[in-house]
């Protein structure tokens, strides 16, 4: 990055950014295609042949050099991500013993950053698992939040207008005041009011009816002084967790950080840190975005016919209606006959068939699955 007047959002970020994307997650409501080695970050869900992990990269890399991306994986993942994903160098792993939610995981990564002695770096924080239709204008918006985590010293998040009362989403709920953020084209920036958890459809569609609600994207952006501030404030524990973490790895002692991580609780940054912080910002986001969450995603993202069915694999599907079908090459022949708003996903070893309304109940399946000790997962 470069620096130059500080009234052109182009001679921002000042200081050299770095982006993090999480790429830990198992994406149980994609079983069965996705599986604890095979989770969906590493599945290729639309015609180009891209993982979503490498799309992922793709999105930012323009904007951050691989040289500045950072993955952070689970150990099992490790092996299997870099080789997906060679371009990212070696050193840039942040690999967790086991999973700690997202906070388990920045922490982690805050850790990593204070050992090296990048104590101010600028960092942004994406997934692995979004959809970006307007990739230029995802860069622009990235600018001016990286913009924003340093000419505020805030914390600073991205949030985007709702089209649909959705449920499975986090909502923010942004002030009407703006923050100027010069030469920012036409990007809003607001402080939030507050942060509110996944919504029944009623009060979903309220949120909406107000103007002043945003889906809460989960990706995030902050300077780490700032970070390790506030989340001295809202969680003092886990603050001192990242100094100990930090000097456990500047000590090579990785008996020590292994301990210390796996003492961490299970919660996310949005419970642990975003939701108490006391300056956090939102960017109105409009690059077109959509989270991979689970099986419904695929009627926004996919090709329909004219019976607004999805058909990925080539199944045989007759008079059916408003459905997804997706067939796995292999040895299986899909056949769906007379059903309507159904998913149904065949592979090799395990066939789901669910309403697609029901879609982000396939974490049951799966949950009663590894009870039984199943392999399928």
């Amino acid at each position: 990055s470069s620096s130059g007047d500080p009234r052109d959002l182009h001679s921002f970020p000042t200081r050299r950014s770095s982006d993090l994307i999480m790429a830990g997650g198992s994406g149980e409501r994609f079983w069965p295609l996705s599986r604890s080695l095979r989770p969906k970050q590493f599945l290729r869900m639309d015609g180009s042949g891209d993982t979503l992990l490498a799309q992922a990269i793709k999105a930012v890399e323009p904007l951050i050099p691989a040289r500045d991306i950072h993955i952070a994986t689970g150990v099992a993942l490790a092996e299997a991500t870099r080789e997906l994903v060679p371009l990212i160098p070696e050193t840039n792993y942040i690999l967790e013993p086991e999973r700690r939610n997202t906070a388990g995981c920045l922490i982690l990564a805050a850790a990593r950053f204070l050992a090296s002695g990048d104590t101010d770096a600028t960092l942004a924080v994406l997934a692995a698992d979004h959809r970006i239709a307007d990739t230029g204008r995802f860069r622009d918006v990235i600018r001016t939040a990286l913009a924003a985590a340093e000419r505020e010293d805030a914390l600073v998040t991205l949030g985007v207008a709702p089209d649909r009362p959705e449920t499975g989403y986090g909502y923010i709920e942004a002030a009407d005041d703006t923050i100027n953020i010069p030469g920012a084209d036409r990007i809003e920036v607001h402080p939030v009011l507050r942060f509110r958890e996944k919504p029944d459809r009623d009060t979903a569609a309220s949120y909406i009816a107000t103007g002043r609600f945003l889906w809460n994207s989960g990706m995030f952006f902050w300077r780490l002084p700032v970070f390790l501030r506030e989340l001295e404030s809202a969680s003092p524990a886990l603050a001192r967790a990242a100094r100990d973490m930090a000097e456990a790895i500047a000590r090579g002692d990785g008996k020590s950080l292994e301990i210390l991580f796996r003492g961490l609780p299970a919660i996310s940054i949005d419970y642990a840190l975003m939701e108490k912080a006391g300056r956090v910002l939102v960017v109105r986001a409009d690059f077109g975005w959509d989270d991979i969450g689970a099986w419904d995603v695929l009627d926004r993202t996919a090709e329909r016919d004219g019976m607004g069915n999805v058909a990925i694999g080539d199944p045989v599907m007759v008079d059916c209606r408003d459905c997804i079908v997706v067939n796995q090459p292999g040895r299986k022949a899909a056949a769906v006959v007379g059903v309507e708003g159904l998913a149904v996903i065949v592979t090799d070893d395990a066939v789901l068939v669910i309403p697609k309304d029901r879609a982000q109940d396939v974490r049951k399946v799966v949950a009663e699955l590894k009870k039984r000790g199943a392999e399928q997962v």
